[in-house]
């Protein structure tokens, strides 16, 4: 093959058609796909390092077969119960004649913004040992009720504050496909004598299983690699012992290691599982969004109501008012010990965010750039390959990073290099943008494919070069999608929490490490304002979700 032949090929392979990025925006998006995918070699690398006996002795031991058990628990719990839960949320506030359905709409999704984590440090307060339940009954000379309530930790526990605050997940995509769903089909069903549950089984259900299915993936990848929650609640499972493992001495990093590629395989068979189960993703979209009422409730709408009414008050009002009693109680359990909240934690947390969000979209751009302009097989490769660290879970990309920085330099490097770079502001920075690089990767994209390229050509008509072409016509088209995307990485930076905890450098405190510090001591009080504000910036990622329910 002559040398000429042969670059030609590869300029195809890089290139589907004329209209195409360049060599160079090529190789920028490939070294980013590189570098995003490089934690999951530096994890299998440290994984060689272990002989097969006693890899085959971790994997075989009791304790691993225990996780895994419980994990896997703990997903099938989490995902059937916020099924049971969002799907008639959706159908109420969508088909039914509900009374104050935008209402009941947005409370429903709001519970989205409280972090899992101090969802379970409000239960945990409400309902612990030495809760505010146990402490009101002992007011009230009820001491001996304290026996029969169940306790608050294990798995129940951990399964029920993680439906409460995650099935709007799957509310959230079920409403889409029901507001996408052509009512017509319904009243033809119904002009064959199926009654509104014969027809929602028929007709409607084999819709919208796509969106249910996309929103119980999303459920069971948040269960699987949350760590808050479990480590709250008291429960072992793969986040939470992997955490103490990578903390512990002696051979404790090497089944952290294990764990961890278990952790990964079991991520990619839900993954696995689910693009079977969808089917096709087209079923049920492309219709105008309906909000057509299509079940009257009659008498029992106000009853009805009882429902979304019910839920809030466990997912918003009482995390927000067991806070608020924090904030506001003075008792040395509450806010003592000498941990006082200091400005410049907010501050760090703000400033890293920044520096994310501003990072994240440099390594973005030119992926999403590629991907939005071209369809070859490499340009898809790019983009599905910064998705990989979005599914990772952070425990194990903070596992993966300590083993580069403070093993593998270490060796390779000398002492120095390996101090330079552990835990260093840098190393979490690029944490951050391994694990929210799709977030600024899919607005960007979705705005380049808006950008009409006959502006570009007629730019390049005028004597532009392409850089030229790019800076002065399609870089302002896209910065909506760029400011968007910063924007989303920007609130999701703030509220990390097991990346933060593993890679944050000594004596660089953030909101999130002080929570996590003051609710191991016991000083919820201490917790309390920091917590609201994590609640506040949360509260604004959902601003774009709700602001697209425009309905009811």
């Amino acid at each position: 093959m002559a040398p000429r032949e042969g670059f030609g090929r590869i300029r195809g392979l890089l290139a589907s058609d004329d209209d195409q990025p360049s060599v160079a925006i090529v190789l920028l998006a490939a070294g980013v796909a590189a570098a995003v995918l490089s934690p999951l070699l530096w994890l299998l690398v440290s994984a060689s390092e272990l002989s097969v006996a006693d890899a085959a002795g971790l994997l075989a031991s009791g304790t691993t077969t225990e996780v895994l058990v419980n994990s896997l628990l703990l997903v099938a719990l989490v995902t059937g119960a916020s099924i049971a839960l969002g799907v008639p949320l959706a159908v109420l506030t969508v088909q039914t004649d509900l009374p104050f359905r935008r209402l009941w709409t947005v409370l429903a999704a709001l519970p989205l913004v409280v972090p899992s984590y101090i969802g379970a440090f409000a239960y945990v307060s409400a309902f612990g040992p030495s809760g505010a339940l146990p402490d009101l009954l002992a007011d009230y000379g009820l001491e001996f009720v304290n026996a029969y309530i169940p306790t608050v930790y294990g798995l129940g526990g951990t399964a029920l504050v993680l439906t409460l605050f995650t099935y709007p997940y799957v509310f959230l995509t079920t409403r889409a496909s029901l507001l996408s769903f052509d009512t017509t089909q319904l009243e033809a069903a119904r002009t064959l004598n199926h009654s509104y549950p014969q027809a929602f089984r028929r007709v409607i259900l084999p819709q919208i299983a796509p969106g249910v299915t996309a929103g119980a993936l999303l459920v069971a990848l948040y269960t699987l690699s949350d760590f808050g929650t479990p480590a709250i609640m008291r429960f072992d499972v793969f986040t939470r012992v992997i955490y103490v493992e990578l903390n512990s001495f002696g051979v404790g990093r090497a089944n952290a290691t294990l764990l961890s590629i278990q952790l990964l395989a079991v991520t990619a068979v839900i993954l696995a599982l689910e693009s079977r189960v969808s089917g096709d993703t087209a079923a049920g979209y492309g219709t105008p969004s309906s909000v057509k009422t299509v079940v009257s409730l009659g008498p029992f709408r106000w009853v009805a109501a009882v429902v979304p009414a019910f839920v809030s008050v466990f997912t918003l009002a009482l995390p927000v008012g067991i806070l608020t009693m924090w904030l506001v109680r003075s008792g040395p359990g509450y806010s003592g010990g000498g941990l006082a909240f200091r400005p410049e934690f907010a501050t760090n947390s703000a400033y890293v965010a920044v520096v994310t969000a501003a990072a994240t979209v440099l390594f973005a751009l030119p992926v999403a750039y590629y991907a939005g302009r071209s369809d070859s097989l490499l340009a898809k490769a790019v983009d599905r390959a910064t998705y990989l660290g979005y599914a990772m879970p952070g425990v194990v990309l903070g596992l993966a990073l300590v083993y580069f920085s403070s093993q593998w330099l270490l060796e390779s490097f000398g002492a120095g290099a390996a101090q330079l770079v552990y835990q260093s502001l840098p190393l979490l920075v690029f944490a951050y943008v391994v694990r929210f690089l799709p977030q600024a990767v899919g607005s960007t994209r979705s705005s380049v494919l808006g950008v009409d390229r006959d502006l570009v050509g007629a730019a390049r008509l005028l004597g532009e070069r392409p850089s030229g072409a790019f800076r002065r016509v399609t870089l302002p088209l896209i910065s909506p999608g760029l400011l968007a995307g910063a924007a989303l990485v920007f609130l999701t930076t703030m509220k990390e929490l097991d990346t933060t905890l593993i890679l944050h450098p000594t004596g660089f405190t953030t909101i999130v490490t002080y929570i996590w510090r003051v609710q191991e001591a016991g000083y919820y009080g201490r917790a309390a304002l920091p917590a609201l504000v994590l609640v506040a910036v949360s509260g604004l990622s959902m601003v774009p979700l709700l602001k697209g329910s425009d309905d009811a």
